[in-house]
């Protein structure tokens, strides 16, 4: 196991800072976002490789995970697998290669988010703690019983319990996911532009992550059915929910 080095934290209260694993094989980077998180208030430790990875993520439980695709031992992919396996975390995928088959792979085994590198330090924190923001939201619907679920057809949306089915069978979204899906479904067949989802689901106002978006929709697609989300071209998505 490669050893977790728990960086200097600002003087932030005790108890409210957020742990964030960073698991990056080149020192540099490792270390300048350490650096840039610890600034930002949060407690961060460094794995450098993947079973290091795995070990830290049990022993130090942390709320959030920054994590580089490729890795020495076993790869960023088998991480998320198996650190997804032993308790559901958000995840941020960092990727040298810009190719989006991988991507597709990464938000498939539990990534939340993804970065290619290069990458600015200030973007990377931001998305931190949009992930965050996100898991807290999330917690407070699942304590509102109101929001209930949608149905369309045979797709069954369970804001409560976070759960989606398809007819009789579950299907597994990472948060990120069932967000996108629940925002296309609280408008079902109108057409939700790329920027829009952006700022409901990511909370982004910067629309350079439109392709974060597609990518995101792709990858759910895979797990409903590539039918139930329309594209409109040029400019953005709708859940093609029955008329009936």
């Amino acid at each position: 196991m490669t050893e977790i080095q728990q960086e200097t934290i600002s003087s932030s209260p005790v108890g409210t800072q957020r742990r964030v694993l960073v698991v990056e094989d080149e020192p540099t980077i490792a270390e300048s976002i350490a650096a840039r998180l610890g600034a930002e208030g949060f407690k961060v430790a460094v794995a450098h490789d993947g079973p290091g990875a795995v070990d830290g993520f049990h022993t130090w439980q942390p709320d959030l995970v920054v994590l580089d695709i490729m890795l020495p031992g076993f790869d960023g992919l088998e991480v998320c697998r198996r650190i997804q396996a032993q308790r559901p975390v958000p995840v941020l995928m960092l990727t040298a290669r810009d190719d989006e088959t991988d991507l597709l792979v990464g938000l498939g085994v539990g990534a939340d988010d993804y970065m290619t590198k290069p990458f600015s330090m200030r973007e990377l924190a931001a998305r931190v703690n949009v992930l965050l923001r996100r898991v807290e939201r999330a917690q407070q619907a699942a304590r509102t019983p109101a929001l209930g679920s949608l149905r369309f057809g045979e797709l069954e949306i369970d804001h409560v319990q976070r759960r989606v089915r398809i007819g009789s069978g579950d299907v597994h979204l990472t948060p990120t996911e069932f967000d996108l899906l629940a925002c296309l479904a609280a408008q079902p067949r109108a057409v939700l532009t790329r920027e829009q989802l952006l700022a409901e689901v990511w909370d982004w106002t910067d629309a350079s992550g439109t392709r974060t978006v597609d990518s995101h929709v792709k990858a759910l697609r895979r797990k409903i059915g590539a039918s139930w989300i329309r594209t409109v071209h040029g400019v953005g998505y709708a859940l093609e929910a029955p008329l009936s």
